[in-house]
């Protein structure tokens, strides 16, 4: 049974207001940016693309105004219609990621590309430690804030279970420095990004947790006037399966030395490495 980790309502109402004040799309644009650059080192042309995004407004005049679908839990696509599917920045409210990619998997014609790009689990950490630390303080328990976001190593998981070929998982992390709490929680507003967690707390929090958890990433001294976060970007990439793909050779098939084919010598596991040389497992004693 799939858990419930995202409001829906209260997501569609959160990113209304974002496209209803004209959104502040930086990071989207950054991650469009990326994207064309990635699909520009393809050795492919794309004729039949679709994006699948909750906030079409931050994406309009990006990626060449390609079909829009949104992030609804079943996906408006056809089976083998698309050679591209692109999941924008929004995978990481889905109760149910696996069967997101899943449903883009079987969109793809054989030899089709999936590409995502979500938040991964070192954004806003700072944010989520310094909340949990204050809320601790002043109410003696914790309620979750921020939305908990996956792992690289978990994610790239999900690729290989949704049956892609040639699986690639890897991130980028956006560093963004503020003067104050209320700027970062602005961004997050007019993203579309703030707490939807089903399991969120109703309440209006008091204000003196926003304040004590501003004071806790600034940290102490006259110097720390402003503060960074990390907003992680997760890439994830594969293809639809094709008989003519490449496909990795058989453990122990291959025809030549390692060793050789760096032009250094090996030394069998248990030996020393005597002093001066290079043993190939780092940088020769004289480099640097």
């Amino acid at each position: 049974m799939t858990r419930t980790l995202c409001d829906r309502h209260a997501l569609a109402l959160h990113r209304a207001r974002a496209a209803r004040a004209g959104g502040d799309w930086f990071l989207h644009a950054r991650v469009a940016a990326e994207i064309e650059e990635r699909l520009g080192e393809v050795n492919k042309s794309f004729t039949d693309p679709v994006l699948v995004t909750g906030q079409p407004e931050a994406w309009a005049g990006r990626l060449p105004e390609w079909p829009r679908v949104a992030d609804t839990p079943l996906l408006d696509l056809k089976e083998g219609a698309h050679d591209l599917v692109i999941h924008a920045l929004s995978l990481h409210w889905a109760d149910d990621p696996v069967g997101q990619i899943i449903q883009c998997r079987r969109a793809l014609a054989p030899d089709g590309l999936f590409l995502a790009a979500l938040f991964g689990g070192q954004t806003l950490a700072s944010l989520r430690a310094a909340l949990a630390t204050a809320e601790a303080e002043l109410a003696g328990g914790l309620s979750p804030r921020v939305l908990p976001m996956a792992e690289i190593r978990d994610l790239g998981g999900l690729l290989q279970r949704s049956g892609l070929a040639l699986p690639v998982a890897d991130a980028q992390a956006f560093p963004v420095r503020y003067r104050a709490l209320s700027a970062l929680v602005g961004d997050l507003r007019a993203m579309g990004e703030t707490n939807a967690l089903a399991a969120r707390h109703r309440a209006f929090p008091p204000r003196a947790l926003f304040s004590r958890a501003e004071a806790l990433m600034r940290g102490t001294g006259a110097e720390h006037e402003s503060f960074e976060v990390i907003f992680e970007v997760i890439f994830l990439t594969g293809w639809a399966p094709s008989p003519d793909q490449p496909r990795p050779l058989r453990p122990g098939s291959a025809r030549s030395r390692l060793a050789d084919a760096l032009g250094v010598s090996e030394t069998p596991a248990g030996e020393a490495v005597a002093p001066g040389s290079h043993s190939g497992k780092g940088p020769p004693d004289d480099a640097g």
